[in-house]
């Protein structure tokens, strides 16, 4: 068998912990449009997208011929290229906010320069965080909540005194973001945040919330940092700063802006960015970074996506989850469903999730089940309910049609049971 190959080669067999799944993963070898083929030539409707970059859809032609025009002229050059002017453009361009940037190969990279860059700028060294959030895999932020809001790590290999310079608090929660701000005001350089929460599921801010995290902060010189690698450009031209009217300092993104490369990217105020190196002194470098194929994807990707309908794709995404929520209804099933624009979840809950806590009492189980049967009828899904499912412009009319009715066969068989139990 092909996994106990890759067993004995990687941890898990895998190359992020996110593509395993029990019994084993399946290995793909293609993707196109809105399908996936496996290694056996089995294809599955795709709701994962790569967890998040295609917007497009696998396989896009612009995207394709525009990294296969860049590689015949050399694919990294270790200079400054036109390409990273040319796509800087474009990005400032759907993002006012993007003052200056500077290029990262991941979001996580961006993230970790992002924090590092905010306690440079204001001299105090604590962050907050949100509890659930995801902001890559480096020590500040790979921090649970323990006693109180005081961080601890997460992962072993996180030092205790680095996870102590971050605090966590609960999302959608006025109350806990201002005690901790009051008993910490003098030392917190920065708060970042995924305006949308996009690795516990999806969970989005309530009415207010992020309004009032930027006035809290602004009036307490904390840098507000926007996490928008999951949702830059995924339910508009831009950013969740414009649906949510509030402006962040500091912006991470990643994912789409790639079109399936590998790519990040920080940036905001000039104030705050010309301190990076060379300008200033806070350092940051990477050899891969702006890399002429990334650049020419992400170029094709945004010039695509300037000529697209989002009202579109939000509005199918609306139709999926009215015809997953009726047939809830109809079969009696505990499942609470989240979205913002494209990205949606479904979470084995018979009440709101609005929060970790509320996200962590959801039936993890019967989603996985889920997972297995959809994957069995050949429709691929997140294989986590704390992960984020996504459409793609490329998904059509016929593919939410069998998506409810494979959902629907499943809610029989869930009946079913649950009468029998």
């Amino acid at each position: 068998m092909l996994y106990e190959k890759t067993k004995k080669i990687f941890p898990g067999g895998v190359n992020s912990p996110v593509r395993f799944f029990q019994p084993h993963p399946i290995f793909m070898n293609r993707g196109n449009g809105s399908k996936i083929y496996d290694i056996d030539g089995n294809r599955y409707l795709d709701y994962c997208l790569a967890y998040g970059p295609l917007i497009l859809g696998h396989e896009n032609i612009q995207v394709r011929n525009a990294i296969v025009k860049t590689l015949k002229k050399g694919w990294i050059l270790g200079t400054p290229t036109l390409y990273e002017l040319e796509f800087a453009k474009i990005l400032k361009e759907a993002i006012p906010v993007l003052e200056m940037l500077r290029y990262t190969n991941s979001g996580t990279e961006a993230t970790m320069h992002a924090i590092r860059l905010s306690r440079a700028y204001t001299g105090k060294k604590i962050i907050i965080k949100i509890a659930g959030s995801y902001h890559g895999a480096h020590d500040s932020v790979l921090v649970n909540r323990g006693h109180g809001n005081k961080g601890i790590p997460s992962s072993p290999g996180v030092l205790d005194e680095i996870a102590g310079n971050t605090l966590v608090i609960n999302f959608n929660d006025f109350t806990n973001l201002e005690k901790v701000i009051n008993e910490n005001k003098n030392n917190i350089s920065a708060m970042i945040i995924e305006p949308v929460l996009g690795n516990i599921g999806v969970i989005p801010p309530v009415e207010g919330y992020l309004k009032f995290i930027r006035e809290i902060t602004e009036k307490n010189d904390i840098l507000l940092i926007f996490d928008e690698v999951i949702t830059g450009f995924r339910e508009r031209l831009g950013s969740a700063q414009d649906y949510y009217h509030v402006e962040a300092d500091l912006i991470t993104l990643g994912k789409i802006i790639g079109g399936g490369l590998p790519i990040g990217l920080f940036g905001g105020k000039e104030e705050i960015m010309k301190k990076v190196a060379p300008q200033g002194k806070v350092y940051q470098a990477g050899t891969f970074s702006g890399n002429p194929l990334s650049m020419s994807a992400g170029i094709a990707t945004l010039k695509q996506l300037k000529l697209k309908d989002y009202n579109s794709i939000n509005k199918k995404t609306e139709k999926l989850i009215n015809n997953l929520q009726k047939i809830s209804h109809d079969y009696d099933l505990n499942i609470t469903i989240n979205h913002f624009g494209s990205m949606f979840q479904l979470f084995f809950s018979d009440t709101p999730v609005k929060d970790y806590n509320s996200a962590k009492k959801s039936d993890d189980r019967q989603y996985f089940d889920m997972f297995q049967y959809f994957l069995k009828n050949g429709i691929y899904l997140a294989p986590n309910q704390f992960e984020t499912n996504f459409l793609s412009f490329v998904h059509t009319e016929k593919d939410i049609k069998k998506t409810t009715e494979i959902f629907e066969k499943f809610a029989d068989i869930m009946k079913r049971k649950k009468r029998k139990d």
